[in-house]
């Protein structure tokens, strides 16, 4: 440049038009909107009852539980047929989760419209078969409610048929030479043809069992 020449002054920046950032908050909004009407139509396709607890796909078949009942006699979960049923995997000496969740599927029970709870039952899948035997089996579900159903199942197809759940369970030592189980804590529910409609996890049964009640009606409807 040559001396004395004009320097000319620096170019001002400017904003984008108003107008440019107006469409790109409008495209943003429509973007948004689109996501969550996706994921309503989402939601109402695998939930379609819009239950409380997480709704299995139409059809889902239950993996079938076989051994000894509460009575001492024979029993598959097959044999409810008719009835709906909530699973729970638990044992007898379980000191909180199993007998907070059975007291609260009770309340569950009682929260349905007398009509229904004859056709509701609770089942307890026992993870401790060595200690758990079909008469403390009997004495411990039917302290909760009279009907419920209890089931001792042999180590082996225990295993098998608790990984067709999707339960987990492991023996944990305690002081004294005896043990513990760490256990899946879900409840399971069985429609009258037996499938699995629904799984609630432990807080739901036990907070809020009036909104449990409600997916079981919704389910036996």
């Amino acid at each position: 440049m040559a001396e004395g020449a004009e320097v000319p002054a620096p170019t001002a920046l400017t904003s984008p038009p108003r107008r440019l950032w107006t469409r790109s908050v409008a495209l943003a909004a429509s973007v948004v909107s689109a996501g969550l009407a996706v994921l309503l139509l989402y939601d109402r396709w695998t939930n379609p009852l819009s239950l409380y607890g997480t709704a299995y796909p139409a059809g889902t078949p239950t993996p079938d539980l076989r051994g000894t009942g509460e009575d001492g006699q024979p029993l598959a979960l097959s044999d409810l047929k008719g009835k709906t049923v909530a699973v729970f995997f638990g044992f007898l000496h379980c000191p909180n989760y199993c007998p907070t969740t059975l007291a609260a599927l009770e309340r569950v029970r009682q929260a349905l419209p007398e009509r229904q709870r004859a056709q509701f039952v609770t089942l307890l899948v026992s993870v401790d078969p060595k200690r758990d035997t079909p008469a403390l089996m009997n004495e411990y579900v039917t302290y909760f409610n009279p009907s419920a159903r209890g089931l001792i199942i042999p180590d082996e197809p225990l295993r098998e048929a608790a990984a067709g759940w999707g339960v987990g369970y492991q023996y944990v030592p305690s002081a004294g030479g005896a043990y513990d189980v760490n256990h899946t804590t879900g409840t399971y529910l069985v429609d009258r043809v037996g499938n699995r409609r629904v799984v609630w996890d432990y807080s739901q049964v036990t907070t809020n069992p009036q909104r449990v009640a409600q997916d079981v009606q919704a389910v036996m409807e």
